[in-house]
């Protein structure tokens, strides 16, 4: 078994992308978009995601989808499940009574939204999104579920830049990543 995680890592490596000196000079650029074209990774994506949930949580109850990359991944895994998902969008985006939570950008501020009734006092969560770079928007999702008076199991992310430090602003949550640059 762990031979077959170890080759369904290797082929989601594989397929993540890289751009130099994109958005802008000096940042690289990791794009997932290879990895949703090939079937095959994007099933080792959610397999492992998969096997990660449910050998240390067997108790979740929703999988949290981040705006927009969280929702290409958390859909599959949570039907994979037998369990729902939810959305956290930027704000103004989700019809009816909802709850946000404002961060900080590198210039200004963001917020995000869940739907009033998404969640309730106690429910089990686990959040995910494609990247975790400097933990804002994971931070944002966190708080948003503390709001709620969810309990956060844990979050995960395909991809996570750890020269950025993003996991340390999500403590105490632990952070699973598929791959790590």
């Amino acid at each position: 078994m762990a031979s077959d995680s170890q080759s369904k890592l290797q082929l989601v490596d594989k397929h993540i992308g890289v751009f130099p000196d994109f958005p802008k000079k000096g940042i690289l650029f990791r794009d997932i978009c290879p990895l949703l074209k090939d079937p095959a990774a994007l099933t080792a994506s959610i397999d492992l995601f998969e096997e990660h949930v449910k050998k240390n949580y067997p108790q979740v109850e929703f999988i949290v989808g981040l705006d927009a990359r969280g929702f290409l991944f958390g859909p599959l895994l949570a039907q994979r499940l037998g369990i729902g998902f939810i959305l956290v969008r930027k704000k103004g985006k989700l019809p009816g009574s909802t709850v946000s939570v404002a961060y900080e950008l590198e210039y200004g501020t963001a917020e995000v939204e869940i739907q009033e009734d998404a969640v309730a006092p106690g429910q089990k969560v686990l959040l995910i999104d494609d990247l975790l770079a400097t933990g804002g928007t994971l931070f944002a999702a966190c708080e948003l579920m503390r709001k709620q008076q969810a309990e956060v199991l844990g979050c995960m992310v395909v991809i996570e830049l750890k020269e950025l430090n993003g996991k340390d602003r999500l403590k105490p949550h632990s952070v699973f990543s598929l791959v790590r640059y």
